[in-house]
């Protein structure tokens, strides 16, 4: 969403109304009337950007002076508390004034270069994509290029006018801010308290263009996350094409091709998201092992595992993803046309063979446990899924917190894995199971998360659970820390067991 003002056009429609409604503001009785010794604040711009920032300083105590080049146009958009008139007359009174329009427009502002001396002028503005390769210097770092008397702040610029609008909602309270000079940034940090955000040190003015190409990120911690799972999909689904479509055309002469939209797709949801559970507990088990290998918590991990346990939630949440889709096509399987088909040939095959009662218990209690278990797995990861929700995830302390994604999320994977193991049940000896002499899909599967289970079954072994936890409270195996101290003729080594 743009943080400065479109150029004036006459547009229609549902174009014609702002981004604010007039009756939320007009209602909103905290809104109306500002004291008049609160600390004013002035806005340059007058877009969907503008109109939300002055109602929510407004709703925070500020008094607001907008400055338009229309001012008779767009009063009418903004809180009655706050003022709008012309530029000239916006910049006279405030000290600390927001910037919000395009870069293109920061030039039209010189001709304030007088009023603007010593002001503090907060940048909002975010470049395009293309915009932010093109220019070596962040718009914060133009605009106080060109006003050389005013000290430049870049902020709120990671903050959408609907958030500004609505109030800040957990994951988007912070506000990094940017800026030369400490006491500017003082100034805008506390206004961002005020407004209910939180503002985050980013240094230097020279780290705006760090801030500015924040927006311009698209889910950057899901990046390896969603190709590892595609990439399961495409293997399993490819996998499951030549074991459930292909053998049996070419050896069987079975056109079963109507498979490959939801029957070969649901073959390969669920171990998609059986793997992805079990790589998000892998990298723990392989942290404890070069930690106990290693005798010390004060070593790094290697870069790649040290990326493997910050995207665990990302895999976490991927894996339930394909739990649910696999849920929902389960469902969608008996409306399928050629279900019915197989269900009348069914009913045909047992006339003709004089069979009044088809009953076979084993295969009752094993479709009875395999579903008991599936839905259990998946309620699980449903818990496992909301609790990672930021605002489910501050309500609770880090005990809480541990226990459901460390605890819960391993019996999610036991339970996953008697799930698969009793779809399979003795399908893994069955030499007819074995298409292009390729084991069974499931069995495939098994292999990740039987490791977990195993290593996580030592590591609560007593002789090595006290290791680990040693380990982890600061105890080193080679705790000999060797250092000297200068006295009055040498140097005397001294050790200091730790």
């Amino acid at each position: 969403m743009s943080h400065q003002p479109a150029v004036a056009t006459k547009m229609s429609g549902e174009m014609d109304k702002p981004l604010i409604s007039l009756h939320l503001v007009d209602s909103d009785s905290s809104l109306a009337k500002v004291p008049d010794e609160a600390p004013k604040v002035g806005i340059l711009g007058s877009g969907d950007f503008a109109r939300s920032l002055a109602t929510r300083l407004v709703g925070s105590g500020f008094k607001v002076v907008v400055g338009s080049r229309n001012p008779k146009r767009t009063a009418g958009l903004f809180p009655s508390a706050a003022q709008v008139t012309f530029q000239e007359e916006a910049v006279s009174s405030p000290e600390v004034i927001f910037v919000a329009v395009f870069r293109e427009h920061y030039a039209s502002l010189c001709s304030l270069s007088e009023q603007l001396v010593g002001k503090i002028l907060v940048d909002v503005s975010n470049p395009t994509e293309q915009e932010h390769l093109q220019h070596r210097e962040s718009n914060a770092e133009y605009l106080a290029s060109l006003f050389p008397t005013c000290t430049v702040v870049k902020a709120f610029n990671v903050i959408s006018a609907w958030t500004l609008q609505a109030g800040p909602r957990d994951g988007n309270r912070q506000v990094p801010i940017c800026s030369d000079q400490p006491e500017a940034k003082r100034a805008v940090s506390e206004m961002a308290l005020a407004m209910g955000f939180m503002p985050v040190d980013m240094g230097s003015l020279t780290s705006a263009r760090e801030v500015e190409a924040m927006p311009l990120r698209l889910l950057p911690a899901w990046k390896v996350p969603t190709l590892l799972a595609l990439g399961l999909f495409v293997c399993f689904y490819a996998y499951n094409f030549v074991r459930d479509v292909l053998q049996p055309y070419m050896q069987e002469s079975q056109n079963k091709f109507f498979k490959l939209p939801v029957s070969v797709v649901n073959t390969t949801l669920p171990c998609v998201a059986y793997v992805l559970l079990s790589l998000v507990y892998l990298p723990g088990v392989l942290a404890a092992a070069l930690q106990l290998q290693r005798g010390t918590k004060y070593q790094r991990f290697p870069d790649w595992l040290d990326h493997w346990l910050q995207h665990r939630k990302q895999i976490g949440l991927l894996s339930f993803f394909c739990a649910a889709l696999h849920a929902l096509y389960s469902f969608c399987l008996p409306l399928r046309r050629a279900h019915r088909y197989d269900l009348v040939n069914l009913a045909v095959k047992q006339v003709l063979a004089n069979k009044s009662h088809l009953w076979v218990e084993e295969e009752v209690w094993r479709m009875e446990i395999y579903l008991s278990l599936g839905v259990l797995a998946l309620g699980t990861l449903s818990l496992l899924a909301v609790t990672s929700l930021p605002s489910i995830a501050n309500s609770l302390n880090w005990r809480e917190f541990s226990f459901v994604q460390s605890s819960l999320g391993f019996v999610a994977l036991v339970l996953s894995t008697l799930h698969t193991l009793t779809y399979g049940w003795t399908r893994a000896f069955e030499e007819s199971r074995y298409k292009f002499y390729l084991p069974p899909t499931f069995t495939l599967t098994l292999l990740v998360p039987c490791v977990v289970i195993l290593a996580k079954a030592l590591f609560l072994l007593p002789c090595i659970s006290r290791r680990l936890t040693r380990i982890r409270r600061g105890w080193e195996r080679d705790g000999a820390i060797k250092f000297t101290l200068p006295t009055d003729h040498a140097l005397a080594e001294k050790t200091s067991h730790v």
